[in-house]
């Protein structure tokens, strides 16, 4: 049997092709434009074909793509420094993904406690409904059987707790826990914010029982919820973090982010990566850095943000029978839908607007940060219009 594509058949692709972007903007084959609420899943923060950070891919490129980590490399040094500027970390690894992003996080936990006399403790505490990536580790700390099935057994050392309960988490550590792991907010698993307080008991726990925090903020960092990263708003430090998407703005790139005690195992030869922290990627992440950080830009953000949240509230009020709930922080929102999601998404697409399907029956909105208010209002029609098309085709328009 011949197959009709030579690309793995790993993905439900919609049928669309897109040739250029502009800010929020998609232009297909056709011509015909999309509002991109998607932005490659919270992954072009800056919207499309920014212009500060093409000329950044432009002029690197000019000079040198590739060097490998035998020699230092300028960009990762000036990167790294700005990121532990403006943030808990004192060293940066930097990764090409997020997955790798979280296979150091996690390799530095059980190196530091490995490092400290402690090799039994290696064991990491995840959370139900959690998404750490697609790797064999991260696929066990995730711990959704739907991403495990099929590739062996599950690799050893995750336990997880349902999301948000503190009791469950302090019942699960042991002699052999080496850390906790966790998203702000849950993304794949459906926008589920973890409460301020349960960050904040989750950072006492660690400090308690002597264990490492780590925070996966591959999704909800680097302005997405509004302040530079998602704990912030819980007022906490992680020891280790995951970064990535929004980090490069499109060009794939993730670092590792951790305190000077927390990375001390990880010395020479214990870690490394081919590709990791090239000089493209650099020039790409410091440019995006360079406008992230600007003045007023965060405070957009959150300005845009309550735009979008009280109009998708309103339509939560006006659309019941299609719209249950409206979660989510900042620029990271999402719909939970009474329906089956695909209908929603399907009368959306219709209306020339992309959105990212989730678990919980839930479809996320995660437009780029530059989004404008304006945009947003013009997202929101188009969202209205898609919810009263589901309403009649189920046979409960509103007499």
């Amino acid at each position: 049997m011949t197959a009709t594509t030579p690309l793995y058949d790993t993905y439900m692709r919609a049928p669309l092709r897109f040739e250029r972007g502009e800010g929020a903007w998609l232009i297909a084959e056709d011509g015909t434009r999309y509002l991109d609420f998607g932005a490659g899943v919270a992954v072009n923060s800056l919207g499309h074909a920014h212009p500060h950070l093409v000329e950044a891919l432009k002029a690197q490129a000019d000079k040198v793509w590739h060097l490998s980590n035998l020699y230092e490399i300028a960009g990762q040094e000036s990167l790294g420094r700005r990121l532990t500027a403006v943030t808990f970390a004192d060293k940066v690894f930097f990764t090409n993904s997020g997955a790798e992003a979280l296979e150091c996080a996690i390799k530095t936990a059980r190196r530091y406690h490995f490092s400290k006399g402690h090799p039994e403790k290696f064991h990491v505490i995840t959370f139900e409904g959690a998404f750490h990536g697609r790797t064999i580790a991260t696929i066990a700390a995730g711990g959704q059987q739907k991403y495990i099935e099929g590739f062996g057994p599950k690799a050893p050392g995750f336990y997880q707790v349902p999301f948000g309960d503190i009791a469950a988490v302090k019942n699960a550590i042991t002699e052999e826990t080496a850390a906790i792991l966790i998203e702000p907010i849950q993304g794949e698993g459906g926008i589920r914010p973890a409460t301020k307080e349960f960050m904040q008991e989750l950072r006492a726990l660690c400090d308690e029982f002597g264990l490492l925090l780590i925070l996966d903020e591959v999704q909800t960092g680097v302005g997405r919820t509004g302040k530079l990263f998602a704990h912030e708003w819980a007022d906490i430090r992680p020891d280790i973090m995951a970064v990535a998407k929004g980090i490069g703005g499109g060009f794939p790139f993730g670092a590792c982010l951790a305190t000077e005690e927390a990375a001390s195992g990880m010395v020479a030869g214990t870690h490394g990566s081919t590709y990791g922290g090239n000089p493209l990627a650099m020039a790409v992440g410091n440019a995006v850095l360079d406008v992230v950080l600007a003045d007023g830009f965060l405070t957009h953000v959150r300005d845009v943000a309550l735009v979008f949240r009280q109009g998708l509230a309103s339509l939560k009020d006006r659309f019941p029978d299609v719209i249950e709930d409206i979660r989510g922080d900042g620029l990271m929102l999402g719909i939970k839908v009474k329906g089956p999601s695909a209908d929603l998404l399907k009368e959306i697409r219709a209306e020339k607007l992309l959105a990212v399907p989730a678990g919980e029956n839930v479809l996320r909105l995660l437009p780029p940060l530059t989004v404008t208010a304006e945009e947003a209002r013009e997202g929101l029609a188009r969202i209205e219009r898609a919810a009263e098309a589901v309403r009649k085709a189920s046979g409960n328009a509103a007499a």
